[in-house]
C-alpha cells in the first residue's frame, strides 16, 4: 500500500514538474520576437549560454559527467534533431506569428501518437491517435489559419515532429542516464550542427553580435528557459511516457498565446475560437488519464470474463 501511495507522490510530483516546465517554454515565444537577431544566431547563443550553465553546474558540484561511447553519439545526433526543432521554432515565429507557431506546436501529440508505437514497436493506441486528432481540433479553431502564414505553419509542424522525435529518444534514454548528463550532451551536439551549419552557409559572417537588450533576453532564454527547463522536461520521463508529456506539452501554446496576448496584445488570438479550442485541448489533457484508465480497467474485466 506504502509503495502505491509512494509511487502516485512520485507521479503527481513530475505531472507538477513537468507543467511548470511547459510554463515557462510558453514564455520562450516571447522571448523569440523580442530578440532581434536571426532565428540560427539565437539558438546559436541560446545553446551556447544553455552549455556554459551546465558545464559550471557539473564543476560546482564535482559531478561526474562522462558517458560511454554509444550514449555519447546518441545524445550527440539527437542534439541536431534539439537544434533543427529550435531553430524551426524560432524562424516561424519570425515569418508569422507567436501564436500561429504555438498553435502549430499543439500537433506534438499526434506526431508522437504515431511515432512512439513505431519507434518502440508496440501496437499503436487508438485512444492516443484520438486524443491528438481532437488537439488538432482545438488548434484548427483556435486560429483561423490565413495564407500569408503558410510558411510559418509548415516550419511550425516540422518543429513538432523533430520534438515527437527527440522526445521519444529522451524517454528511452532517462532510464539509464541522468538527466542533466543527457541535457548537456544533446545541447553539445545541438551547438556542434548549428555550428557546423553557420559554417557551411557562410562562416563568421553569419554570426550577429546582439544588442544589450537581446544579450539580456537571451541570459533568461539560455538559463532559466533552456539549461533549467530542459533537465526539467527530460527528468519527468523516469515516470512519464513519451505521449503524456506530449499531451501536457499542449498546454504551452495555450500559455504563449496568453502571454502573447498581454505582451503584444492580439486580440485576434483571444477570440471565441480561442476560447472553444482552448478547452477542447485542456479537456483533453486532463480526461485522457481518466478514459485511460477506464479503458484498461473494460480491458482488464473483458480478460477476467474470458
Amino acid at each position: 500500500m506504502t509503495h502505491v501511495v509512494n509511487k502516485s507522490s512520485e507521479l503527481n510530483k513530475n505531472l507538477l514538474i513537468l507543467h511548470f516546465t511547459v510554463f515557462i517554454w510558453g514564455f520562450t515565444g516571447i522571448l523569440g520576437k523580442l530578440i532581434t537577431i536571426t532565428a540560427v544566431n539565437l539558438v546559436w547563443y541560446r545553446v551556447l549560454i544553455a552549455l556554459v550553465t551546465l558545464f559550471l553546474y557539473f564543476k560546482f558540484n564535482k559531478q561526474n559527467f562522462k558517458v560511454n561511447r554509444k550514449s555519447f553519439l546518441t545524445l550527440f545526433f539527437t542534439g541536431g534533431l534539439v537544434g533543427a526543432h529550435w531553430i524551426l521554432f524560432f524562424q516561424a515565429i519570425k515569418v508569422s506569428t507567436v501564436s500561429v507557431t504555438l498553435v502549430c506546436l499543439s500537433s506534438l501529440t499526434l506526431f508522437t501518437a504515431v511515432f512512439e508505437p513505431l519507434i518502440k514497436r508496440k501496437p499503436i493506441s487508438k485512444l492516443e491517435i484520438l486524443s491528438g486528432l481532437l488537439i488538432i481540433t482545438g488548434i484548427v479553431l483556435i486560429f483561423k489559419f490565413e495564407t500569408q502564414y503558410t510558411i510559418g505553419i509548415v516550419l511550425g509542424l516540422l518543429c513538432a515532429a523533430a520534438a515527437s522525435l527527440f522526445s521519444i529518444i529522451n524517454s528511452n534514454q532517462v532510464k539509464h542516464t541522468h538527466p542533466t548528463i543527457i541535457s548537456f550532451y544533446e545541447l553539445g551536439g545541438a551547438f556542434f550542427w548549428i555550428t557546423l551549419y553557420m559554417l557551411a552557409r557562410g562562416g563568421i559572417k553569419t554570426l550577429q553580435v546582439p544588442s544589450n537588450q537581446d544579450i539580456a533576453y537571451l541570459l533568461v532564454l539560455g538559463t532559466i528557459c533552456t539549461s533549467l527547463a530542459y533537465v526539467a522536461g527530460v527528468s519527468v520521463m523516469r515516470e512519464l511516457s513519451a505521449f503524456k508529456v506530449a499531451l501536457i506539452t499542449n498546454l504551452e501554446p495555450v500559455y504563449g498565446i496568453i502571454m502573447a496576448f498581454m505582451f503584444f496584445g492580439d486580440l485576434h488570438t483571444m477570440s471565441i475560437g480561442f476560447w472553444i479550442g482552448a478547452v477542447i485541448i485542456l479537456s483533453t489533457i486532463f480526461l485522457f488519464p481518466v478514459v485511460q484508465k477506464q479503458a484498461i480497467r473494460f480491458k482488464q474485466r473483458q480478460a477476467q470474463q474470458a
